[in-house]
This record gives structure tokens, C-alpha cells and sequence, in this order.
């Protein structure tokens, strides 16, 4: 049983440190753009879905309003995206890309090009774990209850 809880042998952890190297990659090929991972991940949001609400942008990352807050200002204060409250529902605030917001998305292409260089697997097998991995995302996020731990 103690075999179980063999660090290795750990899904959550190979997630953790693939999740940890993906992100170290990513670091020097966004440092060029002057953002973070966490900052490029809302501006891919926004290339999708510009004007999207806030509320949005959070059910797309998995981030509370906490931990985007404080990203959204960062991105303002760069210049990058517009905060703007609906004029329909003052309570309802959507992110719009600025100018340098929009011509960042050209620049962003060139590190996905890097990035595919840094990572030699096969298109279709990274398609494939890809895949295997939203779907773990999903079953992981439609379970409403945890089984309580045996005595």
C-alpha cells in the first residue's frame, strides 16, 4: 500500500511538474513581449473573445476575480487592454484589447513557433495529450463531491 503514495507514482504530480516545465519554457520566450505566462494566458482569452466580460475571461482560466483582478490592472497599466463597465449593467466590467493589445497577438505567434522548436513531440501525440488532459480538466471540475476518506 505505502507504494500508493510513491512520489513517482503520482498523476498529480507528473501534472505538477509538466505543468511547472511547460510554464519555465514559456518564461524567456514572453519576458521578450514584457508579460507573464499568467498575463498571456488572458490576452489568448481576449485575441479569442475581445469585449469579454470579466466573469468570462475567469470560467475560461479557472481563476477566481481575486487572482484576475490583479492581472487585468497589470495588463491595464502596460496598456495592453481597456477595462470598461457595461453601460447596461454597471456591475457587469468587460476587457477590451488596446491597439498594442491587438498587435501583440502577431508577436505571440512567434512564440508558439519557439515553443514547438523547444518541444519535440509529434503534433498528433501532443493533439492527443492535449485531449487526454481537457477531458481529465472536465471530469476533475464536474465532480460535485469528493468520497470522504475511509476511518
Amino acid at each position: 500500500m505505502t507504494e500508493a503514495l510513491r512520489l513517482d507514482d503520482q498523476l498529480c504530480f507528473a501534472l505538477y511538474a509538466a505543468s511547472r516545465a511547460m510554464t519555465a519554457a514559456y518564461q524567456p520566450l514572453l519576458q521578450s513581449l514584457g508579460i507573464t505566462y499568467p498575463q498571456y494566458l488572458v490576452l489568448l482569452v481576449l485575441w479569442e473573445e475581445d469585449g469579454a466580460r470579466v466573469s468570462r475571461i475567469g470560467e475560461r482560466l479557472y481563476l477566481d476575480s481575486a487572482t484576475l483582478t490583479p492581472l487585468l490592472k497589470r495588463l491595464a497599466s502596460r496598456g495592453l487592454v481597456e477595462r470598461r463597465r457595461n453601460p447596461d449593467d454597471e456591475r457587469v466590467v468587460q476587457v477590451f484589447l488596446s491597439g498594442e493589445g491587438k498587435r501583440m497577438k502577431r508577436k505571440a505567434l512567434d512564440v508558439v513557433r519557439s515553443l514547438l522548436c523547444l518541444t519535440p513531440i509529434p503534433i498528433d501525440e501532443a493533439q492527443r495529450l492535449r485531449s487526454s488532459l481537457r477531458s481529465l480538466t472536465g471530469l476533475l471540475h464536474g465532480a460535485t463531491s469528493v468520497p470522504a476518506l475511509p476511518p
